[in-house]
């Protein structure tokens, strides 16, 4: 009898067993049960622990809790300046209703990663390229909330969404670093600007000041001296008194005046040289010229006039005799008009 009852305690003991290893489980603290009895969902949700479930009659689904971080593959899109990138992103989001995570989709974590690409396209092609680069926050957000939307049926929560990277094409790159090497330059133009009028601002204050107090002069003259007397240099340096300038300067206009007037006056009286050198030079050629005129004019009619041949030119051969003489006629009425003649 006693044999008999210790073999069914042990029986008893072994089918406790059998159904406390088929029908309880185990639920982290990190996640929470959703069961489904005969496919039909229960309400109460299991909390971390150990549950029972009846055998081959509910099942249970373990739902994680934790904080999930999924990358978003790369998208190539367009901008609105039709500039081609290709950007991915990384979004963080937990479920926060297991009931809608089990019941409302089939696989959340898909349905997220989807949501996510679709919307980073969308999100491409409604930006400019630099505000894909600059304002980042700006467009963080809006892709958020495009994706929470759906994701709030799904029993799941968007906790943040951040664009990792985006990629240009080559040309575009050093484009893009040749403008930002321009706008540096420009930066630093700017910079050295407004640093030369702050100091010419200091140096015109500094000269007026120095220009009320003549001593002040002095005492930067002499520091000037002792400074670059310091550097052991075989040249010796004097200064040149301010004075000194100032009056040169406001003397030099009178003396130009007088050494334009006196160059004038000299330039007259050279002109006046040469003009009587002319003249006298005109006088003389003109007196030379009549003189030579004078003694053509005397020869002309004795060699005009005497036709007798001269021995010299007397031709050779036999002498010729001199006409006859033509005995004088009666000079009359007849040779009147020989006298016309």
């Amino acid at each position: 009898m006693v044999q008999e009852i210790v073999i069914a305690v042990v029986v008893v003991l072994c089918a406790g067993a059998l159904y406390m290893a088929s029908a309880g489980r185990v639920v982290r603290q990190y996640e929470r049960g959703v069961v489904l009895r005969l496919g039909r969902l229960r309400r109460e949700v299991r909390r971390p622990g150990f549950t029972l479930v009846v055998p081959g009659v509910d099942r249970l689904r373990k739902v994680n809790m934790q904080i999930v971080t999924m990358p978003v593959p790369a998208q190539d899109g367009i901008t609105r300046d039709n500039v081609t990138v290709r950007v991915d992103a990384v979004i963080y989001f937990k479920v926060v209703d297991p009931t809608s995570a089990v019941i409302a989709v089939e696989d959340y974590r898909f349905a997220v990663s989807q949501m996510a690409q679709t919307s980073l396209r969308s999100i491409i092609g409604k930006s400019d390229l630099d505000d894909l680069l600059s304002n980042r926050e700006k467009l963080n957000q809006g892709l958020e909330l495009m994706i929470d939307s759906p994701a709030v049926a799904w029993g799941v929560q968007i906790d943040r969404v951040e664009i990792k990277d985006v990629s240009l094409p080559e040309t575009m790159k050093r484009s893009m670093a040749r403008q930002a090497e321009a706008d540096r330059e420009r930066r630093a133009r700017v910079i050295n600007a407004d640093a030369e009028l702050q100091a010419s601002k200091k140096l015109a204050q500094a000269a007026g000041e120095m220009a009320e107090q003549p001593a002040a002069l002095q005492l930067r003259l002499l520091q000037t001296i002792v400074a670059v007397a310091a550097e052991k240099n075989s040249t010796l340096v004097l200064p040149f008194p301010v004075e000194l300038l100032r009056f040169l300067e406001r003397a030099q206009p009178q003396g130009t005046a007088r050494q334009d007037r006196d160059q004038g006056v000299e330039q007259d009286q050279d002109q006046g040289l040469e003009g009587d050198q002319r003249q006298e030079r005109t006088a003389s050629e003109d007196s030379q010229d009549a003189a030579a005129s004078v003694p053509a004019a005397a020869a002309v009619p004795s060699a005009a006039f005497d036709r007798r041949p001269s021995a010299d030119r007397r031709p050779s051969g036999p002498p010729v005799s001199d006409p006859p003489e033509v005995p004088a006629k009666d000079v009359g009425a007849d040779s009147e008009p020989y006298a016309h003649h």
